[in-house]
């Protein structure tokens, strides 16, 4: 009777890794799929405020969680190098800009440990670059890049680009490359897949 429940517990196992080996493969991002199951719901956690602050901002919520996802991998908690917090790492000036945007009388820092005003603050800080880098052929990547690395640095690469593509080579040695490229990846793959 022992053997036979050891060999139960056996082919139980076996079926239970060939299922998620399956819903791994079919995933589209297999590394992906295994840290959503692992973060035990906390990437999806955030997708109706992503997507009611998006559309308040103008910004594709699929594009707003895919920031989320680079910048934090969807934790509020998380402080940068830099002193960046929460879900989109969102930097105390950027803070402080929308803080004076949006007339927030009472802002500290540690707001932004909150989902709500982290994302509200980020949103509104991407739909900024974007609307500021609307008239280039894709925006996104300008975009992207100021909030990664400022908008100071973006102009420099802008200067002698005329599209995009050429920005993101005058951008080629610096981690902003890899940070756009992440984030439009990980964008396509919310597309393709929705939430």
């Amino acid at each position: 009777m022992k053997q036979k429940l050891q060999s139960l517990v056996i082919v139980l196992l076996l079926a239970v890794n060939i299922a998620l080996a399956v819903v791994l493969w079919r995933s589209g991002d297999p590394a992906y799929r295994l840290q959503e199951l692992l973060a035990l719901g906390r990437y999806h956690e955030h997708d109706d405020l992503m997507t009611r602050t998006g559309k308040k901002e103008g910004v594709d919520p699929m594009l707003v969680k895919a920031v989320a996802w680079r910048e934090s991998r969807f934790s509020t908690q998380k402080v940068g190098s830099a002193g960046e917090r929460g879900l989109m790492q969102v930097g105390e000036a950027a803070a402080k800009e929308w803080a004076a945007a949006h007339k927030v009388e009472v802002f500290v820092y540690a707001d932004l440990f909150d989902a709500k005003t982290n994302l509200e603050a980020g949103t509104w800080y991407l739909a900024r670059a974007l609307e500021h880098w609307k008239d280039r052929d894709d925006p996104i990547p300008f975009a992207l890049a100021e909030y990664n690395a400022g908008r100071s640095r973006v102009e420099k690469w802008a200067a002698n680009s005329a599209t995009a593509a050429e920005m993101m080579g005058q951008a080629a040695k610096s981690s902003a490359r890899h940070y756009v490229d992440d984030v439009i990846r990980r964008y396509q793959h919310y597309r393709q897949l929705g939430w």
